[in-house]
């Protein structure tokens, strides 16, 4: 019963972390810049983490991708639901509403 209950508890860590996104320890080579207003300074991401989720500034205008791997831009502040694929040395307007964030693949 025992070997029952362990196997079933195993289970259940392993579906948790799939259902959760567990996502490989690897953070992106480059950075990611956003350009904000003329009268603020860029906003630098260095190295994002794999799987991290960044809200971007109420200002923010433009993201660009500096990095080795796609960027998503999300409608959202939580990177939930479907994103914007921005490649490794592309850029996308994010209209300023402070409802906007990125991950990385």
């Amino acid at each position: 019963m025992r070997a029952l209950v362990s196997a079933l508890a195993g289970c259940a860590l392993v579906a948790a972390g799939t259902l959760t996104g567990a996502a490989p320890a690897y953070a992106a080579t480059g950075e990611v810049v956003v350009f904000t207003t003329e009268f603020e300074n860029l906003r630098h991401y260095q190295n994002p983490a794999s799987g991290s989720c960044h809200p971007l500034p109420a200002t923010a205008h433009v993201l660009v991708n500096l990095t080795d791997t796609d960027v998503h831009l999300h409608a959202g502040r939580g990177c939930l639901g479907p994103g914007v694929t921005v490649a490794p040395d592309r850029g996308w307007h994010a209209p300023p509403s402070g409802l906007f964030s990125f991950s990385v693949s």
